[in-house]
């Protein structure tokens, strides 16, 4: 009895392993996306491919409901900058304050001037029409006195003269990248180019995405120069891949703090639920990233060959992992005085959602905190959220982000047809 009492005691007063509690999965849903919520992905957390099945759960389009608008933390304030606009994709803020915005679907380059008492924009003029799915947007040379400004078309990159002010492009196009590559002008595969230049001005960057979800480039000579950063002089001249393996590098920015490329990226799809996770990082001269045959971690994809075993070994982590099937499209880092000294420096990113999950997740702009060094710790917080209804219904999908010269930001939603400021009006 006395031995039975103790042992009882003994158990009752020392940890049990076997009840410990599980360690709550780093992987949610639209519904786990709250403003302030933060978030953080890594390599070890992955689960192997096709856990699950993989998903068809495309965003029907959705009229945004009467009154919704996006939520923000307390201390912000949400207002539509713009309305109506046909496809909205990637913004630029011209040295001057003017912002400039790429509409994909009817190949014109907007500008947007100044801020009405309502938040919305005083002045709207198209700068240049006549495009074919234009998206990437830069200024040349880099600084407060622009000459040119450049346009990433889906198969080419032209430049247009440009002083701080115009409002229509004040000279023809000269064609620099005639076609970035082969079959560029196809409408299969990813679309999107962006475009930027090194702080220095002497290199200029070209993200390229993939032309399908796996297809081997040994065997696919369509994928040539594809699912890479492309490097060319100012001129067009001198292209080289300045990194690889990265399937859809949608958008790039230079991090002020750290002189960096960074990129954002679309990663595959079809493995199920939690995998592929997309990502936001620092590109390095000639990394590695792992599409089509690994992803991050060193894993192989079992959809193809293990062939490139010493590329396998050399591949790198990204410094943001995130949600897989997020989307991750426009970003900005923080350069404004209007928010808070936390978030300065920080770069604010926008996630489109995908198709491939079973229950949605993106649809909002994350923070990733860079802890005024420029560097992540591989964490992101949600910052504005509230696009998909209580029942699934997705009627916001944000795509590219600036920040205004006020220092509010900006952010583009191709499914409203809108531009949104986000003001700090906090103490």
């Amino acid at each position: 009895m006395k031995l039975s009492f103790r042992l009882t005691l003994i158990l009752l007063l020392s940890p049990l392993p076997l009840l410990a509690q599980t360690a709550p999965s780093p992987f949610y849903d639209y519904r786990a996306e709250s403003p302030g919520t933060i978030h953080k992905v890594t390599v070890a957390d992955l689960p192997a491919p096709f856990t699950t099945k993989s998903a068809n759960n495309f965003p029907m389009p959705f009229t945004r409901p009467t009154g919704a608008m996006p939520k923000v933390l307390p201390g912000f304030k949400v207002e539509q900058y713009a309305t109506g606009l046909d496809n909205p994709r990637e913004l630029r803020t011209a040295p001057n304050g003017d912002v400039f915005a790429a509409e994909m679907h009817n190949g014109e380059i907007e500008v947007f001037r100044g801020v009405a008492k309502d938040g919305k924009a005083e002045q709207k003029v198209t700068f240049v029409s006549g495009l074919t799915q234009p998206f990437g947007i830069g200024f040349y040379p880099p600084g407060p006195d622009p000459q040119w400004i450049y346009i990433a078309d889906t198969d080419a990159v032209m430049r247009y003269p440009y002083r701080n002010g115009d409002l229509k492009a004040r000279g023809p196009a000269e064609i620099i990248v005639p076609e970035i590559f082969p079959g560029a002008s196809s409408p299969r595969g990813h679309t999107t180019r962006d475009v930027v230049f090194s702080p220095d001005g002497k290199k200029m960057f070209i993200a390229v995405g993939s032309g399908s979800n796996i297809d081997n480039p040994d065997d696919h000579k369509s994928e040539f120069h594809r699912a890479n950063i492309l490097e060319f002089n100012p001129d067009g001249s001198g292209m080289r891949v300045f990194a690889s393996g990265i399937r859809n590098p949608v958008g790039l920015a230079i991090n002020p703090k750290t002189g960096e490329l960074w990129c954002s990226t679309n990663e595959r799809d079809a493995l199920g639920d939690n995998l592929v996770p997309d990502y936001t990082t620092h590109v390095t001269d000639g990394g590695f990233y792992g599409w089509p045959w690994y992803y991050m971690g060193g894993n192989h994809d079992p959809r193809l060959p293990d062939s490139h075993p010493d590329w396998r070994a050399k591949m790198l982590v990204p410094d943001v992992v995130i949600q897989p099937h997020s989307a991750p499209l426009g970003f900005a880092f923080y350069t404004g005085d209007q928010f808070p000294v936390e978030y300065h420096g920080d770069e604010f990113l926008a996630l489109h959602g995908s198709w491939n999950r079973a229950s949605r997740t993106g649809y909002e702009v994350v923070r990733a905190p860079l802890h005024g060094t420029g560097k992540a710790t591989g964490e992101y917080e949600d910052f504005m959220t509230g696009f998909v209804t209580d029942d699934g219904n997705v009627w916001g999908r944000p795509v590219g982000i600036a920040v205004a010269k006020d220092g509010s930001l900006l952010v583009s939603d191709d499914a409203s047809g809108s531009i949104w400021r986000i003001s700090y009006v906090g103490k």
